[in-house]
């Protein structure tokens, strides 16, 4: 396992693809803060004037998406070069490899976080520390370990799907689609319980009407489940990150790492029986 690591870590470092997302991230941080600290400052934007961790954590929203790309084309060249079978041939076995695979697809995915971390410091000067106290501390455990789920997740798909291209598309599609439906999820349990019906009036123009029930509102053991599946599923988890509405915690934590625990034994026990040849 030591040798295999080593030997990974070395192409890591040499990874084009790793550096062009680091690079990519790194420019969106300072961009995207730098923007922020432009509106915090303007008289005529002051309802965006808001404190650093509004936009600190905007990542959550995209870093899976290149998560997805860097391990699907690193895991891709194992196969394109003929690397992967060589490593079993001297004797390695396919468990090894398989985790020291996940293990360097999960470092990527760090350094793509921390890169974002380092930069995004550029607004501080004027937005000042966070705000949220211990919170700041919470969040990025709930980072680490949905990058987590996401390394086990990709690292599936490209330790199964021999093509670098179409690992790397199924991977970025995948990511996509979870998305989609954490986003479904959040908006529909954002739902107001009550709707404000607005009446107009020639005499009085607008006016407030009484609110009525809204028919969207989720209730009881839906809203239950609906929860419940935006705490589990990684992007789920990145959609409440981005909105700073984290309720539930230690519930996205351990989801994350039972996704990790979970697919990486079922991507183990599918690897063993994959036809290499």
């Amino acid at each position: 396992m030591n040798k295999l690591l080593s030997a990974g870590f070395t192409r890591l470092k040499k990874d084009k693809i790793l550096w062009i997302a680091m690079g990519a991230l790194l420019l969106y941080a300072i961009i995207h803060m730098l923007n922020g600290c432009r509106q915090a400052t303007s008289d005529t934007m002051s309802e965006y004037n808001y404190p650093l961790e509004r936009y600190y954590f905007h990542y959550a929203l995209f870093i899976g998406m290149f998560c997805s790309v860097v391990t699907g084309m690193f895991l891709g060249t194992e196969y394109s070069d003929g690397t992967l079978r060589n490593k079993l041939i001297v004797g390695h076995t396919r468990s090894a490899l398989y985790l020291s695979n996940l293990i360097i697809s999960y470092t990527a995915s760090a350094l793509l976080l921390l890169v974002w971390l380092i930069g995004a410091l550029v607004g501080v000067p004027t937005l000042g520390f966070w705000r949220m106290g211990p919170g700041f501390l919470i969040y990025l455990a709930v980072s680490i370990c949905y990058l987590a789920a996401f390394s086990a997740l990709f690292t599936f798909i490209g330790m199964l799907i021999s093509n670098k291209s179409l690992a790397a598309v199924t991977s970025l599609l995948f990511f996509i689609g979870l998305l989609v439906l954490g986003s479904y999820l959040y908006q529909a349990l954002q739902q107001p319980e009550f709707d404000t019906n607005i009446i107009m009036t020639m005499e009085e123009g607008m006016q407030l009407g009484e609110p009525t029930p809204n028919p969207a509102y989720l209730t009881g053991m839906k809203r239950e489940i609906y929860q419940f599946l935006a705490d589990f599923l990684p992007t789920g988890q990145c959609v409440q990150m981005t909105e700073l509405n984290i309720l539930h915690p230690l519930r996205m934590i351990l989801s994350s790492l039972s996704i990790t625990a979970v697919i990486t034994a079922a991507g183990i026990f599918l690897f063993r029986k994959k036809d290499l040849n």
